[in-house]
């Protein structure tokens, strides 16, 4: 009697433990950990920083060394006053190396390819920072599109059930003469539309929570929904003009624009830097010796000076070209800074929107339950219909639907703001997993 006992209570554990559901939180460090997109962008960063090390090296001074080993062998005859004198064996080894050293001096198109590097590095972390936005906002829109999709199920099978009842009590009543035919033909008709509508919103929760196995790495467990009746704040400064003006200066792709332009500036000082002289310092020691003990042993510092005159255009061409190619990246700055003053002007009034929304919404559903059980009340007592019933269950489910949908859309333009005010972070999260029921 005890094992069994016992292993009823084992398995009671595991299923508490199974059943606790994974909020925001969780799932977002399980993105982390797993997410594709967001390992790739990891990955750039990484390239993205060694650009200064790449970039500095044309200032720093460049050491090669060289050598050979040559083996000579053959004879050689020599004329003196007309005669050839007997041939001579040539038979020896030459050993030679050298090493040289050599630093640059003046180069503008080196310093300006170190002066791009820095930029291009600068451009890399902004872009990291923006990966690392859109996995926040990626997570949570598909944390809340399983959560949408659970509570248009769980809405179509408590519909299901109360048409159900209805079709029943429809078939009872018409047996007993006190409803007629029609009554139940709208209960039947009812209850077939909500068994198409289940089948629907259950294909939908799957294709969901495939949409968020995606970014997490696995199959997501049970979800923390959002507790009733909560409270969502409203955005804080409660004025759109200092959200836009934060979009246009610190949104990060804003900012990778503007890093951009300043590589093109870089970029035609690098090729202007073509027409101008380059000055090296160069060391060089060197050795070679022979086996006929012959050694020479040299040294040599000096200055090299290159002095470019003509190359068909070639430089000229190309200063053209980036020059057209800054105009453009200017142009691509401003297109940026306009469409996150967008975003950020459509999630602020998309929150504000929502905000209202859901206050409305909150009211409505108040006036759906006591229109559902006034009507209930009426059929009862004979003067509604079935089809009354059922339309007011509709419209209340429709209306809690309506509601948690405006909820969810509203902490999401909560998070669409703040990422398009380049101040979205991972801290974000705490204050909306609070609203969830753990």
């Amino acid at each position: 009697m005890q094992r069994p006992l016992i292993a009823v209570l084992i398995t009671s554990a595991f299923l508490t433990l199974n059943a606790q559901a994974a909020d925001l939180i969780q799932v977002y460090q399980q993105a982390l950990a797993n997410d594709a997109t967001y390992a790739s962008a990891r990955s750039s960063l990484a390239a993205g920083q060694e650009r200064i090390t790449q970039g500095r090296s044309g200032l720093l001074p460049v050491i090669a060394a060289t050598g050979s080993s040559v083996r000579n062998s053959g004879d050689s005859t020599t004329a003196l006053a007309g005669t050839y004198l007997p041939k001579a064996d040539v038979d020896n080894n030459v050993n030679s190396y050298s090493v040289q050293l050599t630093q640059p001096l003046f180069n503008w198109g080196s310093w300006q390819t170190y002066q791009q590097s820095k930029l291009a590095q600068a451009t890399a972390e902004a872009t990291f920072a923006q990966a690392q936005q859109d996995l926040i906002t990626r997570v949570a829109q598909a944390y809340f599109d399983v959560l949408t999709a659970q509570d248009n199920l769980t809405s179509t099978q408590a519909q299901k059930v109360a048409t159900t009842e209805q079709l029943a009590s429809a078939k009872r009543n018409f047996e007993v003469g006190t409803q007629t035919i029609t009554d139940t033909h709208e209960a039947q008709a009812a209850y077939d539309l909500v068994v198409a509508q289940e089948f629907a919103a259950i294909n939908d929760l799957d294709n969901k929570r495939t949409a968020l196995q995606v970014i997490v790495g696995q199959a997501p467990g049970e979800l923390a929904p959002l507790r009733t009746g909560v409270t969502i704040s409203a955005p804080s400064p409660a004025a759109v003009e200092p959200w836009v003006s934060s979009a246009e200066s610190q949104n990060y792709a804003v900012v990778a624009a503007k890093l951009n332009v300043e590589i093109a500036k870089r970029e035609i000082e690098r090729n202007r830097a073509n027409h101008m002289p380059t000055a090296n310092l160069t060391a060089t020691t060197s050795h070679q010796t022979t086996t006929s003990t012959q050694r020479l042993n040299n040294n040599a510092i000096g200055i090299t000076l290159n002095v470019p005159i003509f190359n068909g255009f070639a430089v000229t061409s190309k200063v053209r070209e980036t020059i057209a190619l800054e105009d453009k990246a200017r142009n691509d700055l401003e297109a940026t800074k306009r469409a996150a003053s967008q975003n950020a002007r459509s999630a602020y009034l998309g929150m504000n929107s929502g905000l209202a929304q859901v206050k409305a919404l909150e009211a409505a559903e108040v006036s759906s339950k006591s229109s559902l059980d006034s009507n209930k009340l009426g059929y009862q007592v004979g003067v509604r219909i079935n089809i009354d019933v059922l339309n007011a269950q509709k419209l209340l489910y429709s209306t809690q639907k309506d509601l948690s949908k405006a909820r969810y859309d509203t902490i999401m333009n909560g998070l669409r703001l703040k990422s398009a005010a380049g101040s979205l972070k991972e801290d974000d999260l705490a204050p909306i997993n609070a609203l969830l029921a753990h």
